[in-house]
């Protein structure tokens, strides 16, 4: 349970630093532009954390357990933060020497989604119709 609860966090709060970033980029365009570089790793960093977040519902629907259920989120995680972080560190402050570690982060995110991939594919379904259980109504 505390993977997909990781997950589903780091989902949200990239979202809502996805947003921040995207009302900085807006304050800079009134003053002139937006680099390229930034408007990269903020849409990046959006696409991630949506993932992130049906990652979190799918490792909980899959019923992935031990070092997998792990694997899943930590890879994913580091993948959705780091990936993003990159460019606008190494482009934006000039550190171009990180920029290669772009490649390890989308492998992390990579064999995240075949893991995943592969539990689609030998999972049996928990109800009939091959959904997952219905949700209980929350108590208000």
């Amino acid at each position: 349970m505390c993977m997909s609860r990781i997950l589903k966090t780091s989902g949200f709060l990239g979202l809502t630093t996805m947003m921040v970033v995207g009302l900085y980029q807006y304050t800079l365009l009134e003053s002139g532009g937006v680099p390229s570089w930034l408007v990269g790793g903020h849409a990046h960093l959006g696409v991630l954390s949506i993932l992130a977040v049906v990652m979190g519902f799918a490792v909980d629907a899959f019923a992935l357990t031990g070092r997998l259920r792990a694997a899943v989120s930590g890879l994913f995680v580091v993948g959705q933060w780091l990936l993003p972080l990159t460019i606008w560190v190494g482009v934006g402050f000039g550190l171009t020497f990180l920029i290669p570690t772009t490649f390890l982060w989308g492998v992390c995110l990579i064999v995240s989604m075949l893991i995943m991939a592969w539990q689609a594919w030998v999972s049996e379904s928990t109800t009939p119709g091959g959904m997952p259980a219905p949700a209980s109504p929350a108590d208000d």
